[in-house]
């Protein structure tokens, strides 16, 4: 391929990328977290920045609780533990109810729905169920890795006369364990932006080191949006 052609490629990845709503969400939160880390809480231009990124970012999330009730009502792979059914319906359940009451809170900073302590409480609400989704979220990632670790044992004891990273399904395995992995760092730090944003340990969890958290956690899932690069075609 000349320059010109992988330029393009690249290009196209961009644009690809950048096409989902979901990216630019996470882009902007990428941008609202670190201005609050810059912020530390006071007035100035980085907490300008992180609130108005932060009413920005809500009109990505329209409509968005429905994916989460359609995984709600969606039948799970057979085999699943009904711990981790329960728990991955428990996270459906509690995103979904966070992103609707979301919209309330954009109706009223909008200036469309009036009244405000409604709002505030709504939105605490809805924070606490991004919290309890999280955890449910970590709790999932757990078991799953253990029973990746589980089927990856046996296969190597399977392989033991050959070299494993040579086996299609042990790297299959391999990558859905790194990913998962991935999924609950993310998960757990989660939890202490919910933490820092709802203010219940405001001495420890400091809105510097919910911005910190929470602007690794957007660039984690800027990275887990990336489109897979397109194969090459061997002769």
């Amino acid at each position: 391929m000349s320059t010109l052609d992988v330029t393009r490629a690249e290009l196209a990845l961009i644009v690809l990328y950048l096409n989902k709503a979901e990216a630019r969400d996470k882009i902007c939160r990428a941008i609202q977290y670190g201005s609050k880390f810059l912020s530390n809480g006071q007035p100035g231009t980085a907490q300008n920045v992180d609130k108005s990124t932060s009413l920005a970012r809500k009109v990505f999330r329209l409509f968005k609780f429905v994916n989460d009730l359609h995984g709600l009502i969606s039948p799970v792979p057979q085999g699943t533990a009904l711990p981790l059914v329960l728990l991955g319906k428990s996270k459906n359940a509690l995103l979904s109810t966070f992103l609707f009451l979301d919209q309330v809170v954009w109706l009223h900073r909008s200036g469309i729905y009036k009244n405000k302590e409604h709002a505030e409480l709504l939105g605490r609400i809805s924070l606490f169920c991004w919290m309890g989704s999280s955890i449910c979220t970590t709790l999932v990632e757990l078991g799953e890795l253990g029973r990746l670790s589980v089927s990856m044992k046996k296969l190597e004891k399977n392989l033991k006369n050959s070299d494993k990273y040579k086996n299609e399904e042990y790297c299959a395995k391999l990558q859905k364990s790194n990913e998962r992995t991935l999924a609950l760092v993310k998960a757990g730090m989660d939890i202490v932006v919910a933490v820092g944003l709802l203010q219940l340990a405001p001495k420890k969890v400091t809105p510097r080191v919910t911005g910190a958290f929470g602007f690794v956690t957007s660039l984690i899932s800027c990275y887990q949006l990336l489109p897979s690069p397109p194969k090459s075609k061997t002769p």
